[in-house]
């Protein structure tokens, strides 16, 4: 019978040879302690989702103490694995140093380097893809712990086996992965401008007390008025009597109205959806439930689904014609609500969890908003472009994602 042939699925073109097997310790050489010459040297920490950081900013706070010289110096290009449990790596991470040409790092990591020409991101990445936990979980004797770290000491560790290919090869895998990496980077930070930039226009676009917002499109000058929820909208009371709709939904802060088995992967709601209010596209709910970030709970508008169904709990209400859905969608995206919602809720009372705001006084709110349809509709229609544009970010981000777990999983043995 023929050999496994020892090569990965996916692989550059040129390349046929199979991969060697090594012990770690063969392409890698440990690397402690420090010469005593570490005064202001950067003290880094390793976190499975952000790989290395400051102390500070991962602690707030620098927790080294005066105990510098327990720590090991680290060269750039040189690499640690944090032996510690989490739920993003359940036996560890290592990451390469790449951040400062020497830094200090907890001697409790075993720190390492190449030997000769071996490539440490290759290494970094072969370990992300998580294909060598079951090496180190056969080394963690019985699931033990040791101040919270997993009990795998340097020596077993050194000798884990693992598939190498030629430093060309090593290379060329390092390379296209780094550069993934880096278009993600891009991508999460271009995320987080956008968040900020939605997050100035909320603050800055609509009214505050003075009736006029802080930033207006130009050739709008008149102050806005002063209205309840319920001259500009209609409560929507309508039950699901004969099963109109069998999807029932749920507020999600971030999703909107969305579908309880995609947000729960499972319905949570009864069998009899008969007693549920009905919603149409373009409805909108407020879920009194309220949550870390949330605490006056949160209203979105249906817009994923044609129709569905939510908990009577919820309060439910439509759009008239004297407000721009898109406007009234955006508001209450914003913080501007929640002062007259606190007023409705001024004692605090809670009911399982919810907020005990009757409907009568919810739709009795006021809210400031622009005389002109047309001002409503570019508000609306600047910060739906904004949220259009974050989602692509997004849909890209996770695609991106998706691509490089393939690559991890199809370009190492």
């Amino acid at each position: 019978m023929k050999d496994e042939k020892k090569s990965p699925k996916l692989r550059f073109k040129g390349f046929t040879d199979d991969w060697e097997q090594c012990k770690l310790g063969d392409v890698c050489e440990e690397v402690s302690g420090n010469n005593g010459n570490v005064k202001g040297l950067p003290i880094l920490t390793i976190s499975a989702a952000n790989g290395w950081m400051n102390q500070k900013d991962r602690f707030s706070q620098v927790i080294a103490g005066n105990e510098l010289k327990k720590y090991t110096l680290l060269e750039k290009g040189h690499l640690a694995y944090n032996h510690g449990n989490s739920k993003l790596a359940k036996y560890g991470t290592v990451f390469v140093q790449n951040l400062y040409d020497q830094a200090l790092v907890p001697r409790v990591y075993h720190s390492f380097k190449m030997k000769t020409e071996n490539n440490p991101y290759y290494v970094e990445y072969y370990f992300a893809t998580k294909k060598l936990d079951r090496e180190l979980a056969r080394l963690v004797t019985s699931g033990a712990r040791m101040d919270g770290l997993l009990n795998i000491n340097k020596k077993d560790f050194f000798k884990i086996k693992f598939e190498v290919p030629t430093p060309v090869e090593q290379s060329l895998i390092s390379t296209i992965l780094q550069k993934l990496d880096q278009i993600i980077t891009l991508h999460e930070e271009k995320k987080h401008q956008l968040e900020r930039l939605k997050s100035a226009l909320l603050q800055k676009m609509f009214a505050d007390e003075s009736g006029y917002p802080v930033v207006r499109f130009e050739g709008f000058s008149d102050e806005w008025e002063q209205c309840k929820l319920g001259d500009v909208a209609d409560r929507v009371t309508t039950k699901n009597k004969g099963m109109v709709s069998e999807l029932p939904l749920t507020i999600s802060a971030q999703d909107g109205l969305i579908s309880q088995d995609e947000f729960f992967n499972k319905k949570v709601a009864s069998k009899d959806l008969s007693s549920y209010l009905l919603l149409h596209h373009g409805d909108f709910a407020y879920n009194k439930s309220y949550s870390n970030g949330y605490p006056f709970g949160t209203i979105k508008r249906l817009e994923k689904y044609p129709q569905g169904v939510v908990s009577s709990l919820y309060i439910a209400f439509k759009p008239n014609s004297s407000i721009s859905s898109d406007f009234m969608a955006q508001y209450y995206e914003s913080n501007n609500w929640h002062k007259e919602i606190y007023k409705c809720a001024a004692e605090g009372a809670r009911n399982h969890g919810l907020l005990n705001i009757p409907p009568s006084d919810f739709f009795a709110t006021n809210l400031n908003i622009p005389i002109t349809k047309s001002e409503q509709l570019k508000i609306g229609r600047l910060l739906n472009a904004v949220d259009h544009t974050f989602t692509l970010h997004d849909q890209k981000l996770s695609l991106l994602k998706r691509v490089k777990q393939t690559l991890l999983q199809k370009m190492f043995i």
